[in-house]
């Protein structure tokens, strides 16, 4: 999206108050459980997490814990406390936060570098691919998502951000460094 038609700050966390993220919700439970069940099925509890964008309730951080991890929030609206972008870690979940991102290629270069060796960055976003009419796509709508990627833009930032490796599947996405 151009720049001229972001949300002034205010109006974007106006939307974002909207969303009805609620930790005992089991349909959004369900809807983040690629990302908790990737994690689990990667790392132990002995390993360190961050959930970026983790919004104003911190699900996906709040179920992890529940299962024994230990993973910060990071969120610039609600959590902006920076002290955890200082860390690094085994892991970092992204749950429909990378259409949000300003300048994609700084903040995947940024996620990369919040990475221990071998560590995985979890995504979850929709993709775009010449399948989908744009103009009657919902995801577009949402006045806060600035970019969409393809899999071809995932494998340009795989190659430029220093992923070593991409892994695209229908409900996730995991980039390794």
């Amino acid at each position: 999206m151009h720049p001229d038609f972001y949300l002034l700050p205010t109006f974007e966390k106006e939307r974002y108050d909207k969303h009805s993220d609620d930790i005992e919700d089991k349909g959004y439970q369900n809807f983040v459980s690629p990302l908790i069940n990737s994690v689990t099925t990667n790392y132990k509890t002995t390993n360190i997490g961050l959930d970026y964008g983790c919004g104003k309730t911190a699900i996906v951080q709040q179920l992890l814990q529940r299962k024994g991890f230990s993973i910060n929030g990071y969120d610039p609206i609600y959590f902006p406390n920076t002290a955890p972008l200082k860390l690094t870690y085994d892991f970092i979940t992204c749950c429909e936060v990378a259409e949000h991102f300003y300048t994609p290629f700084l903040e995947f270069k940024k996620l990369n570098q919040l990475l221990l060796p071998n560590g995985k960055l979890f995504l979850k976003t929709y993709l775009y691919d010449n399948t989908i009419d744009f103009g009657t796509w919902w995801y577009k709508n949402d006045p806060t998502h600035v970019v969409f990627y393809t899999k071809k833009s995932l494998e340009f930032i795989k190659e430029n951000c220093g992923f070593s490796q991409l892994v695209i599947h229908n409900d996730h996405i995991i980039l390794s460094k």
